[in-house]
């Protein structure tokens, strides 16, 4: 079993800038694929970015290309999602998952993720 916890969420101006953590216990995760997801009040889980195991391949969503940075630190079996230029229709609840295969089939579909954390809050005010 893996565990994840997500750090660094927060409340933050317009424009601003914050960079979430997600650590990883119970099982080390450099060869899975990593996401981070995010759900809004009211709206559907989405897709915000995913990274390699290797970290040499990532992607983002269109909405957040330019502004988010997704990396990874497989020595400290943490992964990392740095956003600037904060908007206020980022404000939601950001979750970061693990997906065990790590084949880049299906890396938007939250349902082919194995291992979830609990969130941690985005509120971007404007």
């Amino acid at each position: 079993q893996v565990q994840l916890v997500e750090s660094g969420g927060g409340l933050v101006q317009a424009g601003g800038s914050l960079r979430l953590s997600c650590a990883a216990s119970g099982r080390t995760i450099n060869r899975y694929l990593m996401g981070w997801f995010r759900q809004a009040p009211g709206k559907e889980r989405e897709f915000v970015a995913a990274i390699s195991w290797s970290g040499g391949w990532t992607h983002y969503t269109d909405s957040v290309k330019g502004r988010c940075t997704i990396s990874r630190d497989n020595a400290k079996n943490t992964v990392y999602l740095q956003m600037e230029s904060l908007k206020s229709e980022d404000t939601a609840v950001y979750y970061c998952a693990a997906k065990v295969n790590p084949l880049l089939i299906g890396f938007q579909e939250g349902a082919q993720y194995d291992y979830w954390g609990q969130g941690t809050q985005v509120t971007v005010s404007s």
